[in-house]
């Protein structure tokens, strides 16, 4: 899980791997193991670099409020995929833009073809992945130059969809 956590009026990319309590964590390409348990709702215990803490976890309506020894952290949650069209996609029309599948899964529907013009939040490709559909969009304006997927076909992590340039 990839998310973004504010503190101070900074904000950190952060990835979580690993489950059952035990969790690796990459901030800033710094990477940490961190033991941590749910104790009652909204109450987590942490080992964190041989030290305990005690974290309160509010949801809030686009990610948590978690606080931990009268500091506050707000943690934004939003899906992987979108994450990953915001913080790797292009940032200008020069560049283009290659859509790279973020997990894998089932191409469902494509939504371009070749030769097509599109502008920044078209619809390029829904893909399936853990019963779920998501629906990757242009990040920049440009036209498809290729289409390296179709309706039906699985595609793994890493694997390129959509080339706009």
């Amino acid at each position: 899980m990839k998310f973004e956590a504010e503190h101070g009026g900074r904000t950190v990319p952060v990835e979580v791997t690993g489950g059952a309590g035990r969790y690796t964590l990459v901030i800033e390409g710094a990477t940490v193991t961190v033991d941590a348990r749910q104790t009652v709702e909204g109450i987590w215990s942490i080992l964190w670099d041989g030290a305990s803490y005690v974290a309160d976890v509010t949801e809030r309506e686009t990610g948590y409020a978690v606080d931990v020894e009268g500091e506050r952290y707000t943690i934004r949650v939003e899906e992987e995929s979108r994450y990953l069209i915001r913080t790797r996609g292009a940032t200008g029309a020069e560049r283009g833009q290659v859509l790279k599948a973020p997990m894998p899964g089932k191409v469902t529907l494509v939504e371009v073809t070749v030769g097509q013009t599109v502008a920044p939040g078209d619809g390029l490709i829904v893909l399936e992945a853990m019963k779920m559909e998501n629906e990757f969009k242009a990040a920049v304006a440009g036209t498809v130059k290729e289409i390296r997927v179709e309706a039906g076909q699985a595609v793994n992590p890493g694997d390129v969809l959509v080339v706009i340039e």
